[in-house]
């Protein structure tokens, strides 16, 4: 049996960037990075810095301009995302659609999201008639209850009450000590809890830093001159 590789994932020499108004604008340019595995690392940058960019790079639903992703394990879409969901289908028939593609047992994955997402009879209701906050318990539930070794997390732990809050960072904090995770959210208590390192994204460069406080500290410096 082949031991895991140290790193969970590689850039190299990737580009990626935008046409706006005739003028191509770079949001990644040339980023050249390993990054560890079995770390949970916060993504910190300003808005319109190109976060979602990046995350949707990693997660395979972009194409970079230039350079290539060496992703070493398998990568969750990212959690708490709904929309490839068929709004036709019910919940559940989608969480079994979804654990066919992975490779899971349907039943055993649609008991655990029906458990944790408390959606009750609206679980065998079409996906239509779910409001934003369901979906959203929908799609936590479902990459929770997958077997990823990178998780990508935008303010997926937001969503809910008080009550769901709480149980979604429980769950997600067991993962993180299995798997390794980037998360995304503008709450810097929020990553001080869940991170242990960080990357930081700005002007189209990204640099990695081994302590969460590192990469805040560096967030909001960048912040405090750019606003």
């Amino acid at each position: 049996m082949r031991a895991a590789s140290a790193t969970i994932l590689q850039f190299e020499d990737l580009v990626k960037g935008y046409w706006v108004d005739g003028v191509w604008r770079p949001v990644i340019r040339g980023l050249t990075l390993t990054l560890p595995r079995g770390r949970a690392l916060a993504l910190l940058g300003r808005n319109g810095a190109g976060k979602t960019t990046l995350m949707d790079l990693v997660a395979g639903n972009l194409r970079p301009d230039r350079g290539r992703i060496l992703r070493n394990g398998q990568v969750s879409f990212p959690v708490g995302f709904s929309a490839g969901f068929h709004r036709d289908l019910s919940g559940a028939q989608n969480i079994r659609f979804l654990a066919r593609v992975y490779g899971v047992d349907p039943e055993t994955l649609v008991a655990f999201v029906a458990d944790f997402a408390e959606l009750g009879a609206q679980f065998h209701q079409p996906l239509r008639t779910y409001s934003a906050g369901m979906r959203a318990r929908l799609g936590f539930g479902a990459s929770m209850g997958l077997p990823f070794d990178l998780y990508l997390i935008d303010e997926a732990t937001s969503v809910g009450d008080g009550q769901f809050k709480r149980k979604s960072k429980t769950l997600f904090r067991a993962r993180m000590k299995e798997a390794s995770g980037i998360m995304v959210s503008h709450n810097m208590n929020e990553l001080r809890k869940f991170c242990d390192a960080g990357i930081v994204l700005h002007e189209g460069q990204v640099w990695y830093f081994d302590r969460i406080e590192d990469a805040i500290g560096v967030h909001q410096d960048i912040l405090s001159v750019h606003g």
